[in-house]
């Protein structure tokens, strides 16, 4: 890796303290409106780092959503102490009217402040559809592709958008849902990369799992191969000037079907201290696994051994006739129909607070914590569930937070309803007592609970990731829960234990 000094470059400081001005200026919230957000010099010039410079005379460099040029600035800093190069032919997509002619004059100065011959070019359409047609009728094919550029580098502007915005419609192999704009211009950056050209992108961790972005990960997989990837422990301090709390990783890929036999994964605390990196080398076949081509950020021995444990099981929640799902009860689209007080025409609403050290207990006395069962929609039968919290606190203990629902504990109701911060899991018949317990085991245990944490870096339990996730068989998981009945402790501590003896 390219050496990280101390000392900031003559170009990339200019570059940054330009950036800075400009942002004193350009309120945030008016760039928050379109995804801007800024990256440090440190940042840029780590990223810079991570590519491995191909042996020739003219490299291109392509940087999508350029904004002020603080990532150009750094790939030719980084270029200036080569010998071998002596042409940079730079090509810069920017259409923020406001930042323009930043941009041009902070390229102007670094042309006449760089020992290397560079041509640049600014072009001001939309990165995305002003390639589409090129794009959709060359992408059907894993290696077709607008084969130019030798080094990609880039922070894409965050920011959903919705299924029939042009962008969206521009790009449908890689698109489900409401997409966001950093990952199409990924998909659109690898497209204008060579062959065995590399890209570098600082983007949200979202992508590394869900329903969302399952295209989007196959055609990636397809093209490219992963090498390396950046954590950051304090996701507040990535852009720290910018005040922005998104989970952001920085990814480097290789324009190459060859996969690699292993991720180099790295970690430092913030975006200021890259000099006191830890890295591993995690083995590529347990980083991207599965059929949906899921992203396992392993960091370490330990979290490698946990995912392997975990795929030895040959199941999954749906394959046993059991499904995770999102509770129905959206309580402030239905505030006519909550009440504080049970009546003849009411029915219990369980959030997320009934659930308490692995029990689910009602009432508490919470306000709105009933619903009128004439909201006919809204109502399930009260019978035996595992409810999982969907929202933890990022600094609590656990992700995965459950509560056994036994309908025998509340035989008054033949009727609940569930609110939508709170996951249940049940079959397509009745569960029984001792598979419910069995599902605690499983959902209550340490090895469950990191591995999920691995798999997804949000505080929010993702029903569509959890029945993707490996369980023993149904059978195992019903010995389990009468081990857990037999031993009347629900402790984290005695479903490691029970979970040890099938691991």
């Amino acid at each position: 890796m390219f050496g990280l000094k101390e000392i900031k470059s003559n170009i990339v400081s200019y570059v940054s303290q330009q950036t800075n001005d400009y942002m004193k200026e350009m309120p945030k919230a008016l760039r928050k409106n379109y995804g801007q957000f800024f990256t440090s010099a440190e940042t840029a010039i780590f990223m810079a780092g991570l590519f491995a410079i191909p042996k020739k005379k003219v490299l291109t460099i392509l940087d999508p959503g350029a904004g002020a040029g603080i990532l150009s600035a750094a790939i030719i800093e980084r270029l200036q102490a080569l010998k071998d190069v002596e042409r940079i032919e730079l090509t810069c997509y920017e259409n923020d009217k406001n930042i323009i002619e930043l941009l041009r004059s902070n390229l102007e100065w670094v042309c006449n402040n760089s020992n290397i011959k560079i041509v640049y070019s600014i072009i001001t359409e939309n990165y995305i559809l002003s390639q589409k047609e090129e794009y959709n009728r060359i992408s059907k094919s894993p290696s077709g592709g607008k084969e130019k550029f030798d080094i990609v580098i880039g922070n894409p502007p965050y920011l959903k958008i919705g299924k029939d915005a042009p962008e969206a419609l521009a790009m449908p192999d890689v698109c489900y849902g409401a997409p966001n704009l950093y990952f199409l211009f990924m998909s659109m950056a690898i497209f204008n990369l060579c062959s065995n050209g590399e890209l570098v992108f600082i983007i949200p961790r979202s992508w590394t799992s869900g329903a969302y972005f399952k295209k989007f990960r196959e055609k990636l997989f397809q093209t490219v191969s992963l090498t390396n990837i950046h954590l950051f422990v304090s996701r507040d301090k990535v852009f720290e000037q910018e005040n922005v709390l998104q989970e952001t990783i920085i990814v480097k890929v290789k324009k190459c079907t060859n996969k690699p036999t292993h991720v180099n994964i790295s970690t430092s605390n913030s975006n200021s201290d890259f000099h006191k990196l830890t890295t591993f080398n995690a083995p590529y076949n347990i980083v991207v696994n599965g059929e949906d081509n899921y992203v396992f950020l392993a960091t370490n021995k330990s979290e490698v051994e946990i995912l392997r444990k975990l795929n030895s099981f040959s199941y999954t929640l749906p394959v046993i006739g059991l499904r995770m799902k999102t509770g129905i009860t959206v309580d402030f689209r239905n505030r006519d129909f909550l009440r504080s007080a049970p009546d003849d025409e009411t029915i219990p609403l369980f959030y997320s607070q009934h659930i308490h050290n692995g029990e689910v207990t009602f009432p508490m006395g919470k306000k709105y914590e009933y619903l009128s069962s004439s909201r006919k929609g809204l109502l399930q039968k009260s019978t035996n569930y595992l409810f999982v919290k969907r929202f933890t606190a990022k600094e609590e203990h656990r992700r995965l937070q459950c509560g056994i629902y036994l309908a025998k504990r509340f035989p008054q109701y033949s009727q609940i309803s569930t609110q939508n911060k709170i996951n249940f899991i049940c079959g397509k018949k009745e569960l029984s007592e001792t598979l419910v317990y069995g599902l605690y085991v499983i959902f209550n245990s340490s090895l469950y609970d990191s591995y999920y944490r691995i798999l997804n870096g949000s505080t929010q339990v993702n029903s569509t990731e959890i029945n993707k996730m490996p369980v023993p068989s149904i059978k195992v998981i019903d010995e389990m829960g009468r081990k857990l009945l037999l031993s009347n402790d629900l402790s984290e501590r005695n479903c490691n234990e029970i979970l040890k003896e099938y691991t």
